[in-house]
C-alpha cells in the first residue's frame, strides 16, 4: 500500500483537493469519505448507462409522440446502479486478486489505497445490483418477458464483470459487452418500454451509441496491456496488440457517423441527422491523440475525454431526432 494514498490520489488525478478544507477536520473528513467513494464508483463513466435511455426515450417520441416520464426515470437509475454496482465490484476485486498493484498506470482504486475496506466496497456493490434488480422488476412489470430477459442477462453479465472464476474483465469479450448492454440491450430495451415493439433504426442507433461506450474501455486496456499481461489479463488488446488496437479505437469513434446515413434510411430522420457531425472534430483529435500519445498515465485524461465524447454525440443524435 503506498505511504501516502492522499499523495498517490492527487498525483493520478492530476486535482489536489483545496488546502482551505484543511482548516475544519470534520468538514475535510466528510469530503475525504465522498471523495474515496468516488474514487471506488467512477462517477465519470456513469454517463455511459445514461446516454442509451436518453436515445430509446427520444426515438420513442419521434415515433410515437409520448413519453412516460416515470419509466425513463426508472430506466436510467437501474442502468446507473448497474454501472455503479460494476465499478465498485471492479475496485474490490481487482484488489483482492492482486492485479491493482502499486505504480499502476490508470486511476487511484480506494479499496487498493485503504481508503475504503474490502467489506464497505463489496457491500456497496450488491446494494447497487440488489436495488437494480428490484428496479429491472419493476420495469419488467411493464414489458414482459423481454425486459425480464434482458434486465437478468444485464444484471448477470455486470456482476461477472469482475466476478466469479473468470471474469468479463480477464477476456478479450469486454468491448463486446460493453457494446451489447451499453448499445443494443440499453437502447433496446428503453424504447421497447415505451414502445412494447422494436425496429431496424432502433437497432442502428443503439450501435451508434454502443461503439463509442465501447472505445471508452479500450482506452483503458490499451493503456493497461503490459501490466496486464504480466498478471495473465487476456483483453483483446492484450491478445491482438497496439497496432490491432489503435485501428480498433478508429473504427469505434468514426463508425457511428458512417451510421448516420442508414439510420436516416431506417428512420426517415433527415437534415437534422447532420446536427452530430459537430462532434467528428471531437472524434478526430482523439484518435489522433490515442495514435501519437506514449501509453501511461496520459491516458486517463484520454478515457474521460472518450466519454465525454460518447455524451455529446448522443445528446446531438437525440436533439437531431427530436427535431425531425
Amino acid at each position: 500500500m503506498p505511504r501516502d494514498p492522499q499523495q498517490t490520489i492527487e498525483a493520478a488525478e492530476g486535482n489536489a483537493m483545496d488546502t482551505q478544507n484543511s482548516s475544519a477536520p470534520s468538514r475535510a473528513g466528510a469530503v475525504s469519505a465522498v471523495r474515496a467513494w468516488a474514487i471506488a464508483a467512477r462517477p465519470h463513466t456513469l454517463t455511459i448507462g445514461v446516454n442509451p435511455v436518453l436515445v430509446g426515450c427520444s426515438l420513442a417520441w419521434a415515433e410515437t409522440g409520448r413519453i412516460d416520464i416515470p419509466l425513463m426515470v426508472l430506466s436510467m437509475l437501474g442502468a446507473l446502479l448497474l454501472q455503479a454496482g460494476t465499478n465498485l465490484d471492479n475496485d474490490v476485486s481487482d484488489f483482492q486478486r492482486g492485479t491493482d498493484r502499486a505504480g499502476r498506470l490508470g486511476l487511484p482504486r480506494a479499496t487498493a489505497l485503504g481508503l475504503l475496506t474490502t467489506r464497505q466496497v463489496r457491500t456497496a456493490s450488491l446494494g447497487c445490483f440488489a436495488v437494480a434488480t428490484v428496479i429491472g422488476l419493476m420495469l419488467a412489470w411493464r414489458g414482459g418477458w423481454p425486459i425480464l430477459i434482458a434486465g437478468i442477462a444485464s444484471a448477470a453479465a455486470a456482476m461477472a464483470y469482475s466476478g466469479g472464476p473468470r471474469p468479463i474483465s480477464y477476456t478479450p469479450f469486454g468491448e463486446f459487452v460493453v457494446f451489447l448492454f451499453f448499445g443494443l440491450v440499453a437502447v433496446g430495451g428503453t424504447y421497447f418500454l415505451q414502445t412494447l415493439t422494436l425496429s431496424p433504426g432502433v437497432l442502428v442507433a443503439a450501435t451508434m451509441v454502443g461503439l463509442p461506450a465501447a472505445a471508452v474501455l479500450l482506452v483503458n486496456n490499451y493503456r493497461d496491456l503490459d501490466p496486464d499481461r504480466e498478471v495473465g489479463k487476456r483483453t483483446l488488446a492484450v491478445c491482438l496488440g497496439r497496432p490491432f488496437s489503435r485501428r480498433e479505437y478508429a473504427v469505434l469513434m468514426f463508425a457511428p457517423f458512417v451510421l448516420l446515413g442508414i439510420l436516416s434510411l431506417q428512420t426517415r430522420i433527415g437534415i437534422p441527422l447532420l446536427i452530430p457531425l459537430l462532434s467528428l472534430p471531437m472524434a478526430i483529435g482523439l484518435v489522433r491523440r490515442f495514435w501519437r500519445e506514449t501509453p501511461g498515465p496520459a491516458f486517463n485524461s484520454l478515457l474521460a475525454q472518450t466519454a465525454k465524447f460518447q455524451v455529446l454525440f448522443s445528446a446531438l443524435l437525440c436533439v437531431a431526432i427530436l427535431l425531425n
